[in-house]
């Protein structure tokens, strides 16, 4: 049941957020998973980010990653750079489009947050991150057991 629970408030953010934002400047074209990497991105500015980064952040497969980077890079929202210590590896960064597009993105996601949250009490939101948290440490335990090669987040 639990799972359930999840899909089903996962698929309602997402068509809330889908909705709200065409409704409001025809953003259709950003998607979720395009938005959270912006975000990751946006708020590691200071950090060097590689695409296993990405894997162990989102707990997605690197062959999914792969394609998202090139996507991302083809719309222009990121960029690869070489890194100085060692020019085989590539860090990705936002380019000056995909920070505008955060920058716009993370205004919606905060005001669908806050309606999303009407009528629950800020003891009962607490509660639902701790258990959540617990959630994902368990599941994140489960993974590692029967899936070692799994990217880790740090």
């Amino acid at each position: 049941m639990l799972c359930f629970w999840v899909k089903t408030l996962d698929n309602l953010f997402f068509r809330n957020m889908v909705a709200y934002e065409i409704s409001q400047e025809g953003m259709d074209e950003v998607t979720v998973m395009h938005a959270w990497i912006l975000g990751f991105l946006y708020e590691n500015q200071e950090r060097l980010i590689f695409q296993k980064d990405i894997e162990a952040e989102f707990s997605i497969a690197k062959s999914t990653v792969t394609c998202i980077v090139k996507l991302m890079e083809k719309k222009g929202y990121i960029q690869r750079e070489a890194v100085q210590s060692d020019a085989r590896l590539k860090r990705l960064a936002l380019t000056d489009l995909g920070r505008q597009v955060h920058e716009r993105h993370i205004s919606h996601i905060d005001t669908l947050e806050a309606q999303s949250m009407r009528g629950i009490a800020p003891e009962e939101m607490r509660a639902f991150r701790a258990v959540a948290e617990k959630l994902k440490r368990n599941l994140e335990e489960d993974i590692a057991r029967y899936y070692p090669k799994m990217p880790k987040k740090k």
